[in-house]
């Protein structure tokens, strides 16, 4: 009952406003984006909680909840496959959803140490099993992103009265594709695509009552005529697991074209047809974050958040620790070109059939909502104050991370490394991030050298101790091949 109400006593602005404002207020200046020729991307997680009269069961008043963000990322970038270390002292993923993420991966250590060391302010009560922890049964976790996920969920259907990133196509075009061909996409290798910011964005319809700046065309559940179904050959995800752009969106208004990911297909599936219109891509897929040259093997976050949705946001180190996963509650996009059909698609519909997983894991009901407030350093925000300046927009090339951790919570990171890392400097212990793969996994360590092993769980009993008690920051080595 309690965590019921801690999904709904709350909306999408307040998660919105209250992201924008730990923005501003908590963060440095070093890492964030020049505020006239540069853009990011923000994602946090913000802890629920309702108030303490009731969290006791006392319901006669109006239901009030604690929203407190616990972890934050900025970023856009990611590095290519060459600059890949089996050492893990680098991040090879710095997209603001994956940062936030793994900043929560911190957090949770450091609530791990508090329940370990029997504070009642944890987070964490025991399980039922020896050594096991699980989260408060009253506390819940949302997650918010300026900007809808890149990869699947941003493959969201694109109205007739809207402006095209392409030549207009004929109306007739699924029954008569055009024989033209190419790629449409915007140059957006390196940088990620962040949904055609400008003239597009300023043109997005508003349905009648609904916030500002929340887009039309985030429903299209009830379409009276077919749907354009992709072709799934040699794909492993059926045409029935697919939710297929469609040809018209309430109101028999066109859907004419798609909004364009950067994201790539991973190997072994299906490529997109990269047809004119709404045919370009397929939607369900996997895909991996674009690169210029160098090819990434980092999924997309759609894929990434789809991920979290199963298995849970602790990864498999806490999972030791922990008798259940930690699931976000819900997800909150800020303003931008949004499809409540795709986010669906993309994080929970193409799970569906996911099976023979562990006990307690499971396919989440996340609710997902659009708020109508724009990120200040979005790209479609930056771009609108400088509609007459000179110069190229250019996406930001550090990352930021934020933790509520009471040593070090802050890194600003750049190309992986700690922002003004050398060459000569990449090997030394200051040049990691404090959510690097190593880093973590040291803090794991430290953590488990604070209990006693008498009290460690089942999972942990076979671990060599020497694994453990040697804190030296090794990285486990890969297999010779």
């Amino acid at each position: 009952m309690v965590r019921a109400l801690t999904r709904t006593m709350w909306t999408a602005d307040e998660i919105a406003q209250l992201c924008y404002e730990h923005y501003r207020t908590r963060l440095p200046k070093q890492g964030k984006p020049d505020p006239n020729r540069e853009w990011t991307l923000l994602a946090a997680v913000v802890k629920i909680q309702p108030a303490a009269d009731q969290a006791h069961g006392i319901t006669n008043k109006p239901a009030q909840v604690t929203k407190e963000v616990v972890s934050m990322g900025t970023g856009t970038k990611c590095i290519g496959q060459s600059k890949m270390r089996k050492s893990g002292d680098i991040l090879n993923d710095s997209h603001a959803e994956v940062i936030a993420r793994r900043s929560f991966q911190r957090y949770l250590l450091h609530q791990l140490h508090l329940a370990a060391a029997l504070k009642e302010d944890s987070i964490f009560v025991p399980g039922t099993q020896r050594g096991l922890w699980k989260l408060r049964p009253d506390l819940s976790f949302v997650f918010f992103s300026s900007h809808t996920p890149c990869g699947d969920a941003s493959i969201i259907p694109m109205l007739e009265f809207e402006d095209q990133p392409c030549c207009p196509v004929r109306r007739d075009w699924a029954s008569k594709p055009s024989e033209a061909s190419g790629d449409l996409e915007a140059p957006e290798d390196t940088e990620r695509c962040e949904g055609l910011g400008s003239p597009m964005t300023k043109k997005m319809r508003l349905e009648p009552g609904t916030p500002d700046g929340v887009a039309q065309h985030q429903s299209f559940g009830h379409q009276e005529s077919g749907p354009v179904t992709p072709d799934v050959s040699g794909s492993h995800v059926t045409a029935q697991e697919q939710a297929p752009v469609t040809r018209t969106a309430p109101g028999d208004v066109k859907v004419v074209d798609i909004y364009r990911t950067g994201a790539k297909c991973v190997p072994g599936e299906a490529g997109d047809s990269r047809q004119p219109g709404a045919a370009y891509h397929q939607v369900g897929l996997l895909r991996v974050k674009p690169g210029r040259g160098d090819r990434t093997c980092s999924l997309s976050c759609s894929d990434k958040l789809a991920r979290w949705n199963v298995l849970g946001c602790q990864g498999a180190l806490l999972m030791h620790l922990l008798e259940e996963p930690v699931y976000l509650s819900a997800v909150v996009i800020g303003r931008c070109p949004y499809s409540q059909e795709a986010m669906h698609r993309a994080l929970t519909g193409r799970c569906q059939n996911v099976s023979a997983l562990p006990k307690g894991f499971g396919v989440q009901e996340v609710k997902i909502q659009q708020s109508g407030l724009l990120f200040e350093q979005s790209r479609s925000a930056v771009q609108t104050r400088r509609a007459d300046g000179s110069g190229r927009l250019a996406p930001c090339g550090a990352a930021i991370s934020w933790s509520a951790v009471p040593e070090q919570p802050l890194d600003v990171t750049a190309n992986g490394f700690l922002q003004g890392t050398t060459k000569k400097a990449i090997r030394c212990l200051q040049a990691r991030s404090r959510i690097s793969k190593v880093e973590l996994f040291r803090s794991f360590q430290k953590l488990l050298s604070s209990i006693s092993e008498d009290k460690w769980p089942d999972s942990l009993r076979s671990v060599p101790r020497s694994l453990v008690r040697n804190l030296s920051g090794r990285w486990l080595s890969w297999p010779p091949h």
